[in-house]
């Protein structure tokens, strides 16, 4: 199988990335995850696919996450006077 990836990565141009690298990659984001970090450091191996799949719910919860705040932000910036508006505004940008 790995013949036909590296023929196929000639064929397109594009360049294969190794297994290390792979491993490398996983670790990383079990390391960035508060979750998988912080109940798995101690208990050995976590899964490669329960690290991308926590690491793809941890990006929802932070995209949820930035919608309220900017939901609430708008809200706030509406019930305050247009001076304090426009100074928050400015502070934003």
């Amino acid at each position: 199988m790995s013949s036909r990836r590296s023929r196929s990565s000639r064929q397109t141009g594009t360049s294969m990335i190794s297994e290390d690298q792979i491993n490398d990659l996983v670790v990383q984001l079990h390391r960035l995850l508060p979750e998988l970090g912080n109940n798995n450091r101690r208990s050995g191996k976590v899964s490669a696919s329960k690290v991308l799949q926590e690491t793809c719910t941890y990006i929802r919860n932070l995209n949820k996450e930035v919608d309220d705040l900017s939901e609430r932000l708008s809200q706030l910036l509406e019930s305050t006077d247009s001076a304090q508006a426009a100074l928050i505004r400015s502070l934003l940008m």
